[in-house]
């Protein structure tokens, strides 16, 4: 009985280590053609996402500025995602990325945790305001942060300290 016990926990681990080996090779692979394309398509939301985040610091009008000028896979309709669109592509996998060359430190390799292994290099910027308390748009908006999985909704539009801009537009297939 006990040689039966072991050899069903040695099949189970077989096939652990084979799965995992193939979803790290389908990860890799994914992350790979995301790239050569540079684009990703949502199939839970059919949202067409940028393959990578505008890769440097960058203020709120900035960033809804360059997502406005993107054109990428023959489109012009980019735009800064939403708060609600950034948080729907966020995922407990990782997914690599960078984080840039500063004046305290060199460029290194980091693990964000994002669906499509879409090349992100900070805090995305999201389009969503901050209202004030009549309604009227404040000097804030969301942001999210996919290192931590959260969102944060305190970031003065000024601000650009590790900020980056993530398009994205409706796609038509």
């Amino acid at each position: 009985m006990k040689w039966r016990v072991t050899l069903v926990l040695l099949s189970f681990s077989t096939a652990s280590m084979i799965a995992g080996a193939q979803s790290s090779t389908e990860g890799r692979g994914l992350a790979k053609e995301t790239q050569v394309r540079g684009y990703w398509i949502d199939p839970s939301t059919g949202l067409m996402w940028a393959g990578k985040d505008n890769g440097k610091d960058v203020k709120w009008g900035k960033a809804m500025t360059y997502c406005r000028d993107l054109r990428l896979a023959g489109y012009s309709d980019w735009r800064l995602a939403t708060i609600d669109e950034l948080q729907g592509i966020y995922r407990s996998a990782n997914a690599p990325g960078e984080n840039p060359r500063s004046r305290s430190h060199e460029a290194e390799a980091m693990t964000f945790h994002v669906k499509g292994n879409l090349f992100l290099t900070g805090n995305q910027w999201s389009s969503s305001r901050r209202y004030d308390d009549r309604g009227k748009p404040s000097g804030y908006a969301w942001r999210f942060d996919f290192n931590e999985g959260r969102s944060f909704g305190g970031d003065e539009l000024w601000f650009y300290t590790n900020k980056r801009a993530l398009c994205v537009r409706r796609s038509v297939e």
